[in-house]
């Protein structure tokens, strides 16, 4: 799988390891930056990037991380077609895109260490969405929402 993955200068080193992971994983990473730990290098302007590629299908999921995982989660949200959620647990990374079809993971890297966040990038990576109906009509809904807030 094509993974995008983003990180501010807070979520700088975790992002390096979730990498290795991912190659490890087998799986092919588009790094939209941050490439250093500079406090310039600021979560929106790296949503921006993984959720561009996301939208532009060049990646099929993204992880972005940041110091608690909620300010590039919040900017994230704002694209089209971006389904981000703040994952620190397992179940929460797994059911997200089984329920509810979330194609970006948000990790804190002030919040978790490592190991559990190779676990749940795991999880986030190895869920299928259900597409049982009531998931389906759950998420046609949400799409909704989307489409009559978008400015033209």
């Amino acid at each position: 799988m094509i993974i995008a993955i983003g990180s501010d200068h807070g979520g700088f080193h975790l992002k390096q390891a979730v990498i290795t992971l991912l190659k490890d994983l087998g799986h092919t990473v588009l790094d939209a930056g941050a490439y250093t730990e500079a406090p310039s290098d600021d979560y929106p302007d790296f949503a921006k990037a993984v959720a561009a590629l996301i939208m532009s299908k060049k990646a099929k999921r993204g992880i972005l991380i940041c110091g608690s995982g909620v300010g590039a989660c919040i900017a994230a949200n704002k694209f089209p077609g971006i389904r981000a959620s703040v994952c620190h647990d397992t179940f929460s990374a797994r059911q997200g895109v089984e329920d509810d079809d979330m194609n970006l993971l948000c990790l804190g890297a002030r919040v978790i260490g490592p190991e559990l966040a190779y676990d749940v990038v795991r999880a986030f990576l190895t869920a299928k969405f259900s597409n049982a109906a009531r998931h389906r009509r759950r998420l046609n809904k949400v799409l909704a929402i989307e489409n009559a807030y978008q400015t033209k």
